[in-house]
């Protein structure tokens, strides 16, 4: 796939997507690298307290030769004046005075020669810090010019680290059979169900959602499908049984089936045998009542044949009719004499009651594609239970009758909470989905030993969310392997409590305003990131976690231990699922928002072979080394050589060390590049293209338009061997 950004990845039908995964091909390059200056390295210069001690030494050395040269001065004066007074002949005096001038002359050559002795142990010194400064420059010199291949090889790794995708779907594709998901919170539930039902009708696809939790979990994806064009049918049970036709077009044999599971519901270890008698006495009753026999019928014919109280008010209300109520009375032989069908009949007709007014008000309504069957969170839980199953065994057996879909997964079935339905139950309706080719989606909050049986069971993928039980984490851990390292990213940690707090917890009846309407409008699915951000609450918020994305680009690896299962963040989910290349187990995160996120890519990870990065420059051909000025070359093995001494400039010069430095360039590549120096400075270079230090100063300066490179710092102060330290 050779471009995975979101403007042009689409939604594809044969996956069925599961979350975001976070990952980052390219590391994070960090800060760029801090451009050494000359004030890092203190500048070398010659010690004037050195200086002052040595002329301090030199004169106290010379002070004994000084005083005699003194006195030697003395006597010749003397001498001389004696001369001429006439105390001393002047052939004395001549040979006194040559004698005190010979002195005076060894005396001045030994303080000559100190003095000179002295100026060669400064020049020396200063010679010393000469060359002491020449190899700091030398060194600072070759370290700007290291700085400056860093730079560029940082703002290479910093471009391609900033246009690269860090959220690329988790799919599964449609050719498994279903989705268990183990764990989880509501507020997980609800994400997770919303990308899942999203995604599949912005596919073309049509949706059930039986919503067992009483969590409004798909309350999102209720207000999402409005903005898409849909006019979901929404039933809250059992408020709105009475507008319930589910089941109303079965047959009696599949009807009676239907109501002996529900009747299962309260006895947890009830046998084939239990519920095959249950069946038979069910499909009797039918019977007698015929085709067209409600729920009210069927349990009024329950108590007569149970003798539970006075069938006259039944016959009054013309729930029985009197041949019917003959009839059912020598069902099983007249007096009814076998105690278990009065047991059996009265179990039943205390069951079935709950749904006597099912299907009693039904209404033409129009098509949909979206429908959610709830349950009210006021109502019992043991009335839920019942209702539920009753929902999930006539689905089962309308799946059963209905023809095979053209391609999986066109219809899907997401049943939340299905732990609380029975296993037998759950098995029918998972191989009526797979003959039906419809896709299946199943729920689970706890792994209970039935749940364990079937997590999953045929052609399924698994994934698992957050698990506060211990020993279910302990499963869990054990189902997926402790060997797996998965890397979670912080911004799932911060954003799925705060989102939580804002989903909405009850549903609203959709059914009493139905009204008949013509066909379903096809969807662009190119709305589905405009329409999650302003149709749900986790896209309302999308633009704080975007905010947080630009900065929360850390993450952290874990082992799928059960320690880390119990504190999975609220939409963390685990994905496993076999491939024909071994079992995949990845990390993703089941937030909805995140497709809006400019980094974010519909395609899967291991289906993307070309991530963005910056093309590749081949180097440019090697240029002789002949000033300071010019670049040394990348492959050669030595360093940098300083420059010879420069004539001296005139005093009168006032250019700045930078202008020094373009004009001696411009001086020395004017002959050279006369020709090509319009395509070397204007030249339209990609932008991953950095030419070297000096060279990218020098196109600066030439072009006032084109700002200097980041990061690079003061210029350096101009290093000049030719002006005397």
């Amino acid at each position: 796939m050779a471009d995975v950004r979101p403007e042009h990845a689409q939604l594809q039908a044969d996956r069925i997507y599961l979350g975001w995964q976070y990952v980052l091909p390219y590391p994070d390059p960090g800060p760029p690298p801090k451009r050494p200056s000359p004030g890092e390295t203190p500048a070398e210069s010659a010690d004037p307290e050195w200086a002052r001690r040595a002329h301090m030494q030199e004169q106290l050395l010379n002070r004994p030769v000084k005083v005699f040269r003194g006195f030697v001065a003395v006597v010749a004066l003397l001498i001389l004046i004696l001369a001429i007074m006439g105390s001393l002949t002047w052939a004395f005096a001549i040979i006194g005075l040559v004698a005190a001038a010979g002195v005076a002359m060894i005396c001045s050559f030994a303080i000559r020669q100190g003095d000179l002795a002295l100026r060669y142990r400064m020049r020396e010194r200063q010679a010393q810090v000469d060359r002491k400064r020449e190899v700091r420059d030398r060194e600072l010199y070759q370290a700007q010019e290291e700085h400056a291949q860093r730079y560029r090889e940082w703002q290479r790794r910093k471009e391609r680290f900033d246009r690269q995708l860090s959220w690329y779907a988790v799919a599964v594709p449609d050719e498994i059979d279903r989705i268990d998901v183990a764990g989880g919170t509501i507020p997980g539930w609800s994400a997770l169900v919303t990308l899942i039902g999203a995604t599949r009708l912005y596919s073309g696809g049509h949706l059930t959602v039986l919503d067992l939790s009483e969590g409004a979990i798909a309350s999102d994806l209720i207000e999402l499908a409005r903005r898409g064009g849909d006019d979901p049918l929404v039933w809250v049970l059992p408020t709105d049984l009475p507008r319930l036709d589910l089941g109303a077009t079965l047959a009696p044999e599949a009807f009676a089936d239907v109501l002996a599971h529900v009747v299962s519901v309260s006895e947890e270890h009830r046998t084939t045998r239990d519920l095959s008698f249950d069946n038979a006495i069910l499909e009797r009753v039918l019977e007698v009542l015929g085709e067209n026999a409600t729920i009210n019928q069927v349990t009024a014919a329950l108590r007569a044949l149970a003798q539970v109280g006075d069938p006259r008010r039944d016959l009054g209300s013309g729930l029985l009719t009197p041949e019917q109520f003959e009839r059912i009375g020598t069902l099983f032989g007249r007096g009814v004499s076998d105690r278990v069908v009065i047991e059996r009949a009265w179990a039943l007709e205390s069951q079935l009651r709950k749904l006597e007014t099912l299907g009693s008000e039904a209404v033409r309504l129009p098509p949909a594609r979206l429908r959610v069957v709830s349950m009210d969170r006021q109502a019992g839980v043991f009335g839920n239970r019942v209702l539920g199953t009753y929902v999930a065994t006539a689905l089962t057996h309308i799946l059963r009758q209905s023809p095979t879909a053209g391609r999986p997964w066109y219809h899907t079935l997401i049943v939340a909470g299905a732990d609380k339905l029975r296993g037998d139950v759950l098995d029918r309706l998972m191989d009526a989905c797979e003959t039906s080719r419809t896709g299946l989606v199943l729920t689970y909050r706890s792994l209970t030993p039935t749940v364990r049986e079937r997590l999953g069971r045929g052609h399924a993928a698994v994934a698992f969310m957050r698990l506060g039980n211990a020993e279910d984490a302990r499963v869990a851990s054990e189902h997926v392997g402790t060997e797996h390292r998965l890397e979670l990213a912080q911004l799932t940690e911060t954003i799925g409590a705060s989102v939580a707090g804002g989903l909405s917890a009850d549903y609203t009846s959709t059914i009493g305003l139905a009204e008949d309407g013509g066909d379903e409008r096809d969807v662009d699915p190119a709305d589905l990131k405009e329409d999650i951000t302003e149709s749900t609450e986790w896209g309302r918020t999308s633009t704080k976690i975007e905010e947080t994305e630009r900065v929360l680009q850390r993450s952290r690896e874990f082992l799928v231990e059960p320690h880390q299962l119990q504190q999975l963040p609220t939409t963390s989910v685990i994905v496993t699922d076999a491939t024909a290349s071994g079992r995949r187990v990845r990390l993703a995160d089941a937030n909805p928002a995140i497709l809006a996120f400019p980094k974010t890519t519909l395609a899967e990870f291991e289906d993307v072979t070309d991530v963005p990065q910056i093309p590749t420059v081949p180097p440019e051909p090697e240029r002789p080394v002949t000033r300071r000025h010019e670049r040394v070359s990348k492959s050669a093995p030595t360093p940098p050589v300083p420059p010879p001494a420069a004539p001296e400039m005139p005093a009168t010069e006032t250019r700045a060390p930078a202008d020094e430095v373009i004009g001696d360039v411009l001086e020395d590549r004017l002959d050279e590049r006369a020709d090509d120096r319009h395509d070397d400075l204007y030249d339209d270079r990609p932008a991953d293209r950095l030419d070297d230090g000096f060279d990218d100063r020098l196109d600066h300066r030439l072009d006032d338009d084109d700002p200097p490179p980041p990061n690079l710092g003061p210029p350096p102060p101009r290093l000049d061997w030719r002006r005397r330290r």
